[in-house]
């Protein structure tokens, strides 16, 4: 499904709140209608056309859910695509940022401490902007998102990045070292 297909599917009333009632956890028709306040042709109709699209799903035992993996998916499609081409024009670099780092999001890090550092600094350099001073909470909020389904989380992340000199800490607030 693209995303323009998801915007049309959530242009009509009914099914946006048919949607919500079976996010909010309205497992039958029956529950949807009445969380939702629709008739049960309108119900129908509109759990018809989000099982079509796939963004809800029956389940084995009849119960309603929502697909949240085709969300996922949709998301992901909708980001930049894996790094293919080159990056920095370095070959090598190119080639072990395509093996660690995969459409915004960091796999792992190597073990290897030379390809760590390359990883560690197109972190660095691809989410600060130097001289820019970065509050912990975002700084946070912006290597969770490298962090995303990998092996490694963001506060390992964090203090990789700051002990290496990509981000220098002080008081709670964060800045990139100017190359």
């Amino acid at each position: 499904m693209a995303t323009d297909q998801l915007f049309r599917l959530f242009a009509e009333q009914n099914r946006v709140r048919a949607f919500a009632a079976v996010a909010l956890g309205a497992e039958t028709s029956e529950e949807v209608a009445q969380v939702a306040g629709l008739t049960p042709k309108g119900t129908a109709l509109a759990l018809l056309k989000l099982r079509e699209q796939g963004v809800v799903k029956t389940m084995d035992d009849g119960e309603l859910r929502v697909d949240y993996d085709l969300f996922k998916t949709l998301a992901r499609q909708g980001e930049e695509p894996a790094d293919q081409g080159p990056v920095t024009g370095d070959e090598h670099t190119d080639m072990i940022l395509r093996t660690f780092v995969q459409g915004g999001r960091l796999i792992r890090l190597p073990a290897q401490w030379t390809r760590k550092q390359v990883v560690l600094q197109h972190i660095a350099e691809q989410t600060f902007t130097p001289g820019v001073e970065y509050p912990e909470r975002i700084v946070n909020e912006k290597l969770r998102a490298w962090c995303d389904e990998g092996e490694i989380d963001h506060v390992t992340l964090r203090r990789y990045l700051v002990d290496l000199h990509h981000l220098r800490r002080g008081n709670g607030i964060y800045r990139r070292i100017e190359a």
